[in-house]
């Protein structure tokens, strides 16, 4: 870089830190510094929405698998808390009102991928696993299927936003690099919403993929 570019040294040692904390980059004692293979990880929101058969995993962790990753989740809390204000707007939940939190943190081949926070109306999560603080089994799609609430419809909004210090310690932020931010709202039959989940990735790790057909009528 210094011969290609007439750079110093000292910009060029910066330049590849940043790189090596963005984990574009490897490099190791007495070896050159080498590209790492393409990481930037691809999401589908739609494969992640319909209940798991019974007895299988949770989609994200099926579908992380079959892209050849090794994938896994650790539930951080569970409690009843009041959300933010998008998420009891997206609930309907009355000023001060309160929902279930099942807050976790999922990783991808022993990395940090996303920060992901669930809320649950009371009247839906009370007296139910949503309650408590072990792992669902087919994750909560399943459970709400079998409760009489099926997914029918998800709506997400998705942001870029500056980090927090929890986002930035627990998903391992290099610098000052944003998150994307999802809003998630799924509803069931009649238009009841469900769930309102916030889900926090690294903003340089992914790209987002929509299927969509065009509206008619």
């Amino acid at each position: 870089m210094k011969e290609r570019f007439g750079a110093a040294n000292a910009t060029v040692q910066k330049a590849l830190q940043l790189l090596k904390g963005e984990h574009l980059v490897v490099g190791r004692a007495g070896a050159s510094v080498t590209v790492r293979e393409h990481r930037q990880r691809r999401i589908r929101p739609a494969a992640y929405m319909a209940p798991s058969p019974s007895g299988e995993p949770y989609r994200w962790l099926t579908e992380a698998a079959n892209s050849g990753a090794r994938a896994r989740s650790a539930l951080l809390d569970v409690t009843e808390a009041a959300p933010p204000a998008d998420v009891a707007d997206a609930l309907g939940l009355a000023p001060g009102g309160t929902a279930i939190l099942r807050h976790q943190l999922l990783s991808l081949d022993d990395e940090p991928a996303e920060l992901v926070s669930s809320y649950y109306p009371l009247d839906i999560a009370e007296g139910t696993p949503l309650t408590e603080r072990r792992r669902i089994p087919g994750g909560t799609p399943t459970l709400l299927a079998s409760l009489g609430y099926p997914p029918r419809l998800s709506v997400d909004r998705v942001s870029a936003r500056v980090a927090t210090q929890e986002q930035y310690r627990l998903l391992r932020l290099p610098g000052d690099l944003p998150v994307l931010r999802t809003l998630r709202v799924v509803f069931s039959d009649d238009d009841r919403p469900i769930e309102a989940t916030v889900m926090v990735k690294a903003g340089h790790m992914y790209e987002v993929q929509y299927e969509f057909t065009p509206e008619t009528g």
